[in-house]
């Protein structure tokens, strides 16, 4: 881990100083503050004012950043000087780091982000090494062999690793680099020129000359291992590179490929002991305590998230579901504990907004184009996860039976429903459903396509209120007081009595929610 004051050091007094506050904070990453987002900052954020200008905006800024945890707020001067910002400062104890005014925001991106994981992996080698700092120095050393600033991806198009000299780029490859991930749409402008195919045919080196959108030319070269494709080095070039300084380049990939699986191999690894670690907590076994340190579960609230695939066939919902986990985990900062447990995937996070916290996972999982099921259990304490996961599996259940509307559901909009299904199955269970005049409106229903029973349903849930009861059947309210003298005459039921319209109800909701 890394303090405030010790990524200001790293990067040096030119370009940031500690204006005011404390800078003993430490740091899990970097974001940049977007107008009208209030879910992107999380605990021990380093937050970039890039589109602070005025005092006011400053002083809300740092507000909300003090408020979600955050680590500092960056800004450039005059801001960090103005009253009003200093008052709001001593408020929430954040510490504000001034920027020099002629440093570009998207070189300090790349530059934070390369001091914070050049940290992480000294952390790393002092418990088990990740290889990431290897591969920043892969980097620059291949950076060197090309003359020209390189990227280092996985095969999916997410940043592990890039070289000095960034700011000697294009806006495709800034926006790369402070996305940690190919953007999609240059994704797509390379892939409609065949890139991506190209790399998957065994080419040694791939050259895509300069586009008319100001892109300028990539060398780029396949990272393989045992026919594996598992990513690739992207080169940011002036124009066609000389045959001798391409090979030069392409023979360091074997090199980051063996870096790769190594870093591959540890997150396995990692990944497979911390999802059994999960699994022992959300089934209640062992110390709740101790589990919950290992995985550096904060103790505050947190909920279970189960996440389903709604594909039909098992290979493709076993796709989906190693999407998913790769997605969720994926990422600088708070990774969100996961396990799998028959055919689930369960995620532990805090009950809390920014990042990390549930509110950013269910937009996140929302947003995809099919999106899976997901239901939420409740906040509890980290002893009570096992009740969570319970109460999550009941409404993942709810979701695949079309009893809750989805595709996402937390327990706050489940309980009526759960409180009615869990009556539902007790009360068929024990035969309510066997006794009075519904079995005649039943088979009424079944025998003539009547809709008696639904309009008796309909007619109890709201009482008093015909027209309300109309609207949810589609029908005029005239038809309703039709239907319901009707149902009356054949069932031979008194409805003014209390007693019966209540253990009607009872049977009915039975039938309804089982």
């Amino acid at each position: 881990m890394i303090t405030v004051q010790g990524v200001v050091d790293r990067v040096g007094p030119t370009l940031l100083h500690v204006r005011l506050g404390g800078a003993a904070t430490h740091v899990n990453d970097v974001v940049i503050a977007e107008p009208g987002r209030k879910d992107q900052v999380g605990d021990g954020d380093l937050v970039l004012g890039v589109s602070v200008h005025t005092a006011k905006d400053a002083v809300e800024l740092i507000r909300h950043c003090g408020a979600q945890g955050a680590a500092a707020v960056l800004l450039k001067p005059p801001l960090p000087a103005r009253g009003a910002a200093r008052s709001a400062t001593k408020e929430t104890g954040l510490a504000v780091v001034e920027v020099h005014s002629g440093a570009a925001w998207a070189q300090l991106v790349w530059l934070l982000r390369s001091v914070l994981d050049a940290a992480a992996d000294e952390f790393e080698d002092d418990t088990r090494s990740s290889g990431l700092g290897d591969l920043f120095r892969l980097a620059d050393a291949a950076a060197a062999v090309v003359d020209a600033p390189v990227t280092i991806e996985d095969a999916n198009s997410r940043v592990l690793a890039y070289s000095a000299r960034q700011d000697r780029t294009d806006p495709a490859r800034v926006s790369t680099i402070m996305g940690r991930r190919v953007p999609d749409d240059v994704l797509a402008r390379f892939r409609s020129r065949g890139v991506f195919r190209e790399l998957s045919r065994g080419r040694t080196t791939i050259f895509v000359p300069a586009q008319q959108d100001g892109t300028l030319p990539r060398l780029i070269v396949p990272i393989r291992m045992g026919g594996e494709l598992l990513g690739s080095m992207w080169a940011v070039v002036a124009g066609p590179v000389a045959d001798e300084r391409a090979a030069a380049f392409a023979d360091t990939a074997p090199v980051v490929a063996l870096h790769l699986l190594r870093r591959r191999a540890t997150e396995d690894a990692e990944r497979r002991r911390s999802a059994e670690l999960v699994r022992a907590v959300l089934e209640g076994r062992g110390s709740v305590r101790l589990v919950a340190a290992e995985l550096n579960l904060t103790d505050e609230p947190h909920r279970v998230v189960a996440i389903a695939s709604r594909a039909d066939d098992p290979l493709g919902a076993e796709g989906m579901r190693l999407a998913l986990w790769e997605r969720i985990t994926a990422g600088v900062g708070r990774r969100p504990a996961m396990a799998e447990l028959h055919d689930v995937l369960y995620a532990v996070v805090p009950d809390r907004p920014g990042e990390g916290g549930w509110p950013s996972l269910r937009a996140a999982l929302a947003e995809d184009r099919t999106p899976p099921l997901v239901a939420a259990g409740p906040p509890v304490p980290l002893t009570g996860l096992a009740e969570s996961r319970d109460l999550a599996e009941e409404t993942l259940a709810l979701l695949r039976a079309g009893l809750l509307d989805g595709p996402v559901a937390s327990h706050e909009q489940a309980w009526p429903v759960l409180v009615l299904h869990r009556a539902a199955v007790a009360a068929v269970g024990s035969g309510v459903t066997d006794f009075g005049p519904l079995s005649v409106l039943l088979a009424q229903d079944e025998g003539s396509g009547t809709s008696y029973v639904d309009t008796l349903y309909e007619w109890l849930r709201h009482p008093g209120d015909p027209r309300a009861a109309s609207r949810a059947l589609r029908i005029h309210p005239n038809t309703l007081r039709y239907r319901m003298a009707k149902l009356t005459e054949l069932a031979r039921v008194d409805l003014d009595d209390p007693d019966v319209r209540l253990a009607l109800l009872a049977q009915l909701t039975a039938l309804r929610w089982r």
